[in-house]
């Protein structure tokens, strides 16, 4: 028996916390480096106070994916995750930017990193479970619509938390640290509401969002309840060898593109200040970084603006090209748009750079999910779709020891998002070994 067809606004209704997740992680992904440079980071190693994030998702999302498989509540069996994991988050997000409260307890880099670390595992613990609940509750069918659905509201979410610090600062709150502290209270009240506004979206969710009962899911996933039940150990490694081929080939994708976002997110604030402040910016409580740390937010904001929009377009153009081609070609544009700050010193143009980035965006966040989920068992689907965030934690991982590294080195950080450029082309050319299913090729 087929899962039945569910309306536009069921689908939205079962990713709309995502809205908020996202909101919460894009503050974070455009006000880390400057809020950890304010604490005292050297924009050398940086990046290795960025690994908590992506070493906290490789750990807890295949726990959590593997616990919600077995879960069974009267709220479902991705919700009570996704709830608490939102509850930890916004609480993390309002510690984030206030070390210097706390600073007779602990440094004021250590409490950052801390905080950071506290608030990317939570975010891991909300977001795995939303990828599986689209997975449970869509047929095959709407697979393409639901995951296109899921991006488009994560970028709406990401729109709204990367402008933010611009946006309050345009009413007035001030852009650089009071007198004694260390942050702008336009980042410390972004996170504020950020925060707050996590908590509320993922709320929507819970109460709009009823999951199929264990007799509802056996008859959609032709399980046999009245089977004798036998205790399955579940091993992690025999679970990986068994993974469908369709799992690492789109890994191969997932590393050169997660690789060269991870570089994106950490040095495009420092690039751009070099780039387009110059010397004024050079000191991380200066007006100069602080108006490129802005800047950063309003560029990550269009791309995500430009990959909501994109997203929205994704079913449409994957039905009348295919998948793989659609998403070759947005991974190429991202490359390219990349690239191309290499070459612009006017912060206006680059966000043409960011209209690449936008698309390249919207299709990772959509398409290897749709791909892979018609090739997972239903009971298995949330512990795979956990140890399939490996192929978006390593990478990062990888990216962070290696970024550190060629920063050691003087490499400039706009060299490094060249960087980031020429892998995004390389995970382009890399779609082209994937291998989908006949059925799945809409």
């Amino acid at each position: 028996m087929k899962k039945p067809k569910l309306s536009f606004w069921q689908i939205w209704n079962l990713s709309f916390g995502f809205l908020g997740v996202q909101i919460g992680y894009s503050l974070q992904n455009g006000n880390t480096s400057r809020i950890l440079e304010a604490y005292g980071a050297d924009v050398h190693s940086i990046g290795l106070f960025w690994l908590a994030a992506p070493l906290a998702g490789l750990i807890v999302q295949p726990i959590i994916g593997l616990s919600s498989d077995k879960t069974w509540t009267r709220l479902g069996r991705r919700i009570p995750f996704i709830f608490f994991g939102a509850l930890v988050s916004a609480l993390a997000m309002y510690f984030m930017p206030n070390a210097g409260s706390f600073t007779h307890l602990i440094p004021p880099l250590i409490f950052g990193a801390s905080a950071l670390l506290l608030m990317d595992t939570s975010f891991n613990v909300t977001m795995q479970p939303f990828r599986s609940l689209v997975g449970d509750m869509v047929n095959d069918e709407q697979k393409n619509l639901g995951y296109s659905l899921q991006s488009a509201l994560i970028n709406f979410g990401a729109v709204f938390g990367s402008l933010l610090p611009y946006i309050l600062t345009e009413l007035n709150v001030a852009n650089v640290p009071a007198a004694g502290e260390k942050v702008a209270d336009s980042v410390i009240w972004s996170f504020y509401i950020g925060g707050s506004i996590l908590l509320i979206s993922v709320l929507w969710t819970v109460i709009r969002t009823k999951e199929y009962a264990p007799k509802e899911h056996a008859t959609y996933n032709n399980i046999n309840l009245d089977a004798p039940e036998t205790k399955e150990k579940t091993n992690i490694l025999e679970l990986i060898s068994n993974a469908p081929k369709i799992f690492w080939q789109l890994g191969v994708v997932q590393f050169f593109s997660w690789f060269a976002l991870f570089l994106m997110w950490v040095y495009t604030t420092r690039a751009i200040a070099n780039q387009v402040w110059g010397p004024e910016a050079l000191d991380a409580k200066s007006l100069g970084f602080n108006e490129a740390g802005n800047w950063t937010g309003v560029m990550f904001g269009f791309y995500s603006g430009v990959a909501a929009i994109f997203a929205l377009m994704i079913p449409s153009i994957a039905k009348l090209i295919g998948r793989k081609k659609t998403y070759s070609f947005s991974l190429f544009l991202g490359g390219i748009g990349l690239l191309s700050m290499y070459f612009i010193h006017d912060k206006t143009l680059l966000l043409f750079s960011m209209i690449g980035v936008g698309i390249a965006w919207a299709s990772i966040l959509a398409l290897p999910y749709a791909m892979l989920s018609s090739s997972l068992p239903a009971n298995k689907m949330g512990v795979y779709m956990g140890l399939f965030n490996a192929t978006i934690t390593i990478p990062q991982i990888v990216s962070g020891v290696l970024g550190t590294i060629i920063a050691s080195y003087n490499f400039s950080p706009i060299i490094i998002t060249s960087i980031a450029g020429v892998s995004l082309i390389l995970g382009g050319f890399s779609v082209f070994s994937v291998k989908e299913k006949s059925s799945d090729l809409v």
